[in-house]
């Protein structure tokens, strides 16, 4: 739920001003505090940060499990996230699970939205390709800002004709801005080196998006890449790895990483930043333990049972366009003024996850930016008290020029709604329209479609035109009637026919 309470402005010259559950500024003379969620912020200096989290696991086909507030830092005092990008690997895909999923959402796509939804999350997109599996999840408050969205795939598996390795991907305007994330699973085996990066040049050339300004997934202002990049400690042995790993002597490895030692050779990776890797490498541990991989080394057929060593194949990394500097410590400004520049705040593996012999890794950033884009297209209210005795009404204004379509809709939603697709009831903007003037447009609602058993919802507004919400309300009640629970069940049976289709998920072979 949101909540904002106006607690002190001054105005001198007044620009702009938009909700964000982060620190942010608006124009030259404003100081202005809001308060969501209990929480207070301020926008000075013309930018705003936002938090962002990202978790990597290759998960093994194994089931959600029962617990992920450690994964996704939900304890943490003053950690409030305002985005959250989840990137799987190895993700159930065999047949039987696979169709399953075309026609539901995955297990793992279900759990994160029960996690997320009651904490004001929305799944804002998502992207499946076999194993492979990327979600994004955002605060309310961001949703009419982010735009642009468009998700994209690369097989690389089988010569490109299978999907079991590759990419995936998914893109966005936020406030502006251009970011993308990409979500890889590339080829295993510490010799598998060259076609590892082969495979990632063939990623970052391929995936190519609609638009002249950001065509290609390097043209984005910001690029996050991570997964199971398989990138393996080279030249040292078995047991001087294990060594060093047991006397936390990380360092001592970083040279011989295959991928640290790519980087600086290979031009297409020279750009790209990554936090320290001051924690135990994530591969190859023994399922629901923190051990690493104790198996006999036996040989049967062709399949190699030999031990593997311990590998840092679990990498977040990250690139700002145009930025050459090092990785920013926590308060530290860089030197020359980016239109967006990101902070490491932490970087970390979380070993009491052992469902799979990979350990998920995280990373927490903060981003600051100059927003581009500071006022929503759409502002849509309820006007009056609602309640299911009664036909109630929605306004909504649009910007100039706001390129509205007959296909444009606006959603009721609980305030736990798990994504665009999850409304209890809605109406097309254009048949259902009553009323306008130059400024407001009503559209009418019936009674028949509102909830007899009330409690705290929200209005979205969805443009076809531009694929996404545009427009959110604040929270508002809808008072409970007298009316059984069985004539509210029928009615959502009712309102679930002929929904409007949105393609914020995707589903590849």
């Amino acid at each position: 739920m949101l909540s904002y309470q106006l607690a002190f402005m001054t105005v001198l010259n007044f620009s702009s001003c938009f909700p964000v559950d982060g620190s942010f500024t608006v124009g030259r003379g404003i100081l202005l505090c809001l308060r969501v969620h209990a929480s207070v912020f301020v926008w000075p200096h013309f930018t705003f940060s936002c938090r962002l989290h990202i978790v990597t696991w290759n998960v093994g086909t194994a089931s959600p499990p029962p617990d992920v507030t450690d994964l996704l830092q939900l304890s943490s005092q003053g950690l409030h996230m305002d985005m959250y990008v989840i990137g799987l690997q190895e993700v159930n895909s065999k047949i039987v699970n696979f169709l399953s999923d075309l026609a539901f959402d995955d297990p793992w796509s279900t759990f994160f939205m029960d996690v997320l939804s009651p904490l004001g999350y929305i799944k804002l997109s998502s992207i499946r390709m076999q194993g492979l599996l990327l979600l994004v999840f955002v605060k309310h408050a961001h949703v009419p800002f982010i735009r642009d969205i468009h998700t994209h795939y690369t097989r690389t598996g089988l010569y490109g004709y299978w999907g079991n390795k590759g990419g995936v991907t998914i893109r966005l305007s936020l406030y502006g801005h251009m970011i993308c994330f990409i979500n890889c699973h590339l080829p295993a085996h510490i010799e598998n080196t060259d076609q590892r990066l082969d495979n990632c040049e063939k990623i970052l050339e391929m995936q190519q998006f609609e638009g002249e300004t950001v065509p290609g997934v390097l043209d984005h202002d910001l690029l996050f890449w991570f997964g199971d990049l398989n990138f393996r400690i080279a030249d040292h042995g078995m047991h001087f790895v294990r060594e060093s790993i047991n006397k936390c002597r990380y360092n001592l490895l970083w040279e011989k990483d295959q991928l640290n030692m790519a980087k600086k050779k290979e031009s297409f990776l020279k750009e790209f930043m990554e936090g320290p890797l001051q924690f135990k490498p994530t591969y190859k541990f023994d399922l629901y333990t923190d051990v690493y991989d104790t198996r006999e080394q036996k040989t049967l057929f062709w399949f190699n049972g030999k031990k593997r060593k311990p590998a840092w194949t679990d990498r977040i990394l990250w690139r700002v366009k145009n930025l050459c500097s090092s990785v920013l410590k926590e308060g530290e400004l860089p030197q020359k003024e980016q239109a967006v520049s990101v902070t490491l705040k932490n970087y970390i593996s979380h070993m009491s996850y052992g469902i799979s012999d990979h350990k998920p890794v995280t990373g927490t950033f903060g981003l600051e930016m100059k927003p581009f884009v500071s006022v929503p297209l759409v502002t849509v209210n309820p006007e009056g008290e609602w309640n299911a005795e009664r036909d109630v009404l929605i306004s909504y204004s649009t910007v100039p020029k706001f390129p509205s379509s007959t296909w444009d809709w606006i959603g009721l939603y609980k305030v736990t709604f798990k994504h665009v697709n999850d409304y209890v009831t809605y109406a097309w903007v254009k048949d259902d329209e009553i009323s306008f003037t130059e400024d407001t447009n009503l559209v009418y609602l019936s009674a028949d479609e509102i909830p007899h058993a009330g409690g705290e919802f929200l209005l979205c507004f969805y443009s076809h035109t531009f694929q996404s919400v545009v427009g959110i309300s604040q929270p508002f009640q809808i008072q409970a009637t007298k009316i059984s629970t069985e004539k509210d069940l029928a009615q959502e049976d009712i309102c679930g026919m002929e929904r409007p289709y949105n393609p914020e998920s995707h589903i590849e072979f």
